[in-house]
Order: structure tokens, then sequence, then C-alpha cells
């Protein structure tokens, strides 16, 4: 059971084991983009590809879905970011029960939106967890943990990309032990739980009150959804990348001190940020050196 991109590798390492995949469940196509055609999640397209038996159903707790899944007689059902709750009666078919891969070190960061949360945080290391599920959202007993350090140059997408990678090898090690009997769960210290809650639209705009450091750590975090965004003479300014200056700061927070085609220089709470891609409103997405040939910018703009 997967749905986005950060599930392919998990499936792609099945694919090439000695363990029979039984069949593929994922979201039902959504529309995306500006003509709103239907999409196909990135999981079925792999699904497919390898003529494996596929369901999209809208709804989990559907009878007919349950059913399905029990005339399988699946020992393990695998989830990788499927995006929907499975009730108890799913849980309780699998005969090594359900096996969750999660990206981040539980019980730290439970919830849709690990990654982020990680990175907007400020956090030094994240890593991957397998567990068996419950009832309750990424609170079963753990089974395996990867760890790995996150680099400042990290974003939530090559973030997302090494960790799927990571959890996708956690994963296959996790079933070959429960199929050896050689791993014991380990019940998660609930005390210690925190969460990621899936990003909203008003976690990307930027205070510029707040330390560079912070924002830009919500830059990166924030992406590819919703973005980091402020604005410049009006118009909504979407920020991609940065880089923090630890100079004190002489001028008031969001006030433009230097541009130059290295990158656009603002005053924060606490030191300086270095814009080095943007996207100005009805432009397209921009390096600061192409960025300022056709729309200059007098030093002391505020971005607000």
């Amino acid at each position: 059971m997967g749905t986005p991109e950060f599930a392919i590798p998990s499936l792609a390492v099945l694919l090439a084991s000695n363990n029979t995949i039984l069949g593929v469940i994922t979201q039902p196509d959504r529309p995306k983009g500006r003509g709103k055609k239907l999409q196909p999640p990135p999981i079925k397209t792999l699904a497919l590809q390898h003529g494996l038996p596929l369901l999209q159903p809208e709804k989990v707790k559907e009878e007919n879905f349950i059913q399905w899944l029990k005339g399988k007689k699946p020992d393990s059902i695998v989830v990788v970011a499927f995006g929907k709750i499975l009730p108890p009666k799913i849980l309780r078919i699998p005969l090594y029960g359900c096996i969750n891969l999660h990206a981040s070190l539980l019980p730290q960061y439970r919830g849709g939106a690990p990654i982020n949360w990680a990175l907007i945080n400020g956090e030094d290391t994240t890593g991957v967890t397998t567990i068996l599920m419950n009832e309750w959202m990424d609170s079963g007993d753990i089974l395996l943990q990867r760890e790995t350090k996150i680099e400042q140059k990290d974003d939530a997408l090559t973030l997302s990309q090494r960790l799927s990678i990571l959890g996708a090898k956690l994963l296959l090690e996790t079933i070959t032990q429960l199929k050896k009997g050689t791993l014991t769960p380990m019940p998660q210290n609930h005390s210690k739980a925190s969460y990621a809650p899936v990003l909203k639209k008003e976690n990307g705009h930027i205070e510029w009150g707040r330390d560079a450091q912070a924002i830009h750590n919500q830059i990166r975090g924030t992406l590819p959804w919703p973005g980091a965004f402020t604005n410049l003479k009006n118009k909504l300014l979407k920020i991609f990348k940065s880089e923090v200056i630890e100079n004190e700061t002489l001028e008031p927070p969001g006030v433009i001190s230097q541009v130059s085609p290295e990158g656009i220089k603002v005053a924060t709470g606490k030191g300086y940020l270095l814009l080095t891609e943007i996207q100005l409103q009805d432009r397209r997405k921009m390096r600061i050196a192409e960025f300022i040939r056709g729309n200059p910018i007098p030093i002391g703009t505020t971005l607000t």
C-alpha cells in the first residue's frame, strides 16, 4: 500500500527480492495541474509496468475491498506513505501484521509531514522507522530504525529522496527478520512523541523578524508545497533557495541591503539571508543573476 514517489523504492526493492507481491493498493487518480487532468499516483505506474494486481479504493472500509484482501491471504501488508488510516479489520488480516515505513525516528514526528517539520524545526538528524501498525497513527511497536544526518543544503525534496532509499532497504531487512523470527517489537515511549501535521498554506508565509536560520529552515522545509513566500512591491515572491549569513544586522527585518549576481541579501531579526533562487508572481523560477537583469531592485526595498 503506497501512493507517492517516496513509496517507489520500497516497491522496487520488494520486486527485486524473493518475496511475492500479491497486489498493490494505492489512492484513486486525482486531477492535477492547470488542466485538472486525472493523474495516476506514481506507485500505480510502477505496479502496472510489472503487471501487478492493482486496486484504488476510495474508502478502505469498503467490505468488498476488505474481502479482496482476505482472499489474498497475505503474510504481510506493507504500508509506505499510503495516505489512509487502516481499520482494525484490515490490521488483523496478515500473518505478520501490517508493517509501516515512516520517515522519522519515531516516536518523534508522527503524522503526515515528518520530513518537512524535521527541516523546519532545524533538526540535525532524522531517519526511518518500521513499525507494527495499530489503530492509532504512527504509534505501533518499533521493529527497526536507521538514522541519517540532515545536511545544511538539504531540502524536503532531497531529504525525501534519500530517506525513501534508506527506508526501502530497512523495509526489506524488516521483512526478512520477521520471517526468520529474529525481531522483537519494542513499544514506543509515547511520552516523547511529537507531531508533524500536514502543511497548510500559511506555513509558507515568511516573517522577517525571525532569525535567518529559522527562515532558511522554513524555505527548505516547505518545498515543494506550500513553498516559502513574501511580497516584493505588492507582488508575491516565492523563495526556493537561500543561504544564511551570520553577520550582525544593520537594517530592520525584511530590508534588502545588497543585490548581486550571487544573491539578494535581506536583513532578518538575527543575521542576513541570501536569496539565491526565487520566482516573482507571473514569472518563472530563476537564479538571482538572471532575475536581476530584467528586474532591478533598489537597495533599501522592503520585503513585506
